[in-house]
C-alpha cells in the first residue's frame, strides 16, 4: 500500500491560509510540491474519511496550553449554516442565534477553556440524534464527565439556560464544581420560605438574592447589565460570589460569540463541501485545530486572527504586484 500523500497538518494549514474556497480540489492545487508530485484532490478526500479528528484530537493539542485548576469552562452550541445542503449528512433544522429563527445546518456543541484572555476549544460534539439517539444534554454531560476525567477542576462552569436541567446541575455539583448559567423565567424557586414561584416574580436586588431552586437546593440569583443596555438574570451555585466577579464571569460568557465568529470567518468551519457524515465531522475537528494555531499565535505575538490570516494574502498580493501576469494588451 502506498503511503498517504497528505496528512492532517496539510489540511489544517490549508484551512488557516484559505480565504474563500475550502474544497479538496483547491487544497490539492495549492500544495507546494512539484506539479508532478502534488497530492490529488482524492488524497484529501481519503484523509477526511480516514483520520479521527474528534474531541480527543482537539484535547491532545490544546492540553499544554490550558490550566486544569484555574480559569473557567464554558459550554455552548452553535448552528453551522448549510442552507443549500439537501443531500449532506448531519444537516438538520436547528435554532440559529445569528438568524433568530430555525435554519438548516449542523449543530455544533463545544466546550471552551478561558482565563479571560484566551478562549481555547477543549472538546466538541455534533448533534445527530436521528442516528446516535443522543440529545444535546446527553452530549453536554458526556463532555463534563470527560473534562473531569482529564483532571479539570475549573473555578466555574458556565453554560446557557437550555443546559440548566436538574440532571445537569446535579452532575456538576457532584464533581464538585461551581456553575453559572441563565435560568428560564418560569423556573420555580423559593426566596423566603413562602413557597415556590417563577423566578421572574422574585425581586432581585443589585447584590443578588439567595433562592431555593425547586428540586436542587440553594442558589444565588443576580441581575447583570448587558452590553446592549438591558439586563440578564444569572444564577450560580457559588453563594459567596462577589458582584464584581459576577460581571467578569458574565463577560467571559458573552465573549464566546467572538470565538464563534473566529472559527467561522478564519477557519472555514462552515465551508466543507462533503456529503458524508465522517468527512464533515473530521473537517469540523480539523477546523477547530486550525483555530488553535491562530489563537496561540495571538497569545504569543499579540497579532489578531484577522491580521494573521490577512498577512498570508498580503504576501501573495505583494508577489503578484512585483510580477503581474494579467496585463492589458498593447494597442500601439
Amino acid at each position: 500500500m502506498n503511503p498517504p500523500t497528505c496528512d492532517e497538518l496539510d489540511y489544517i494549514h490549508v484551512l488557516v491560509a484559505a480565504q474563500h474556497v475550502f474544497s479538496n480540489t483547491e487544497a490539492a492545487r495549492c500544495h507546494p510540491g512539484a506539479p508532478t508530485n502534488r497530492p490529488a484532490h482524492d488524497a484529501y478526500t481519503r484523509l477526511l474519511h480516514r483520520c479521527r479528528a474528534d474531541g480527543t484530537a482537539v484535547w491532545d493539542e490544546v492540553r499544554p496550553w490550558v490550566s486544569l485548576t484555574t480559569g473557567c469552562l464554558m459550554i455552548d452550541d452553535t448552528t453551522l449554516d448549510k442552507p443549500y445542503s439537501r443531500a449532506m449528512e448531519l444537516v438538520t433544522r436547528h435554532w440559529s442565534g445569528k438568524h433568530q429563527r430555525v435554519v438548516v445546518g449542523i449543530n455544533l456543541i463545544r466546550m471552551l477553556w478561558t482565563d479571560g484572555n484566551a478562549h481555547l476549544p477543549c472538546d466538541f460534539r455534533i448533534d445527530d440524534n436521528a442516528h446516535d439517539g443522543l440529545t444535546k444534554n446527553d452530549h453536554v454531560r458526556a463532555m463534563v464527565q470527560a473534562a473531569a476525567a482529564r483532571g479539570f477542576q475549573p473555578r466555574l462552569l458556565a453554560f446557557a439556560s437550555w443546559y440548566a436541567s436538574l440532571e445537569n446541575l446535579t452532575l456538576v455539583r457532584s464533581l464538585p464544581w461551581q456553575w453559572l448559567t441563565h435560568l428560564n423565567a418560569n423556573r420555580l424557586g423559593d426566596p423566603d420560605g413562602s413557597g415556590n414561584r417563577p423566578i421572574r416574580d422574585v425581586p432581585i436586588p443589585a447584590a443578588g438574592t439567595i433562592v431555593h431552586l425547586k428540586g436542587y437546593g440553594f442558589i444565588k440569583v443576580v441581575a447583570i447589565a448587558t452590553p446592549a443596555g438591558g439586563s440578564d438574570d444569572w444564577a450560580t451555585s457559588d453563594l459567596a460570589m462577589r458582584a464584581d466577579q459576577w460581571v467578569e464571569d458574565a463577560r467571559y460568557r458573552w465573549r464566546i460569540e467572538a470565538y464563534h465568529r473566529g472559527i467561522t470567518q478564519y477557519c472555514g468551519i462552515e465551508r466543507a463541501q462533503h456529503r458524508a457524515a465522517r468527512a464533515q465531522r473530521n473537517h469540523i475537528g480539523l477546523a477547530l485545530r486550525a483555530f488553535l494555531r491562530l489563537a496561540w499565535h495571538r497569545l504569543r505575538t499579540g497579532t489578531s486572527w484577522f491580521e494573521a490570516t490577512a498577512a498570508i494574502v498580503r504576501e501573495a498580493i505583494r508577489a503578484y504586484l512585483a510580477h503581474p501576469r494579467s496585463t492589458q494588451l498593447s494597442t500601439a
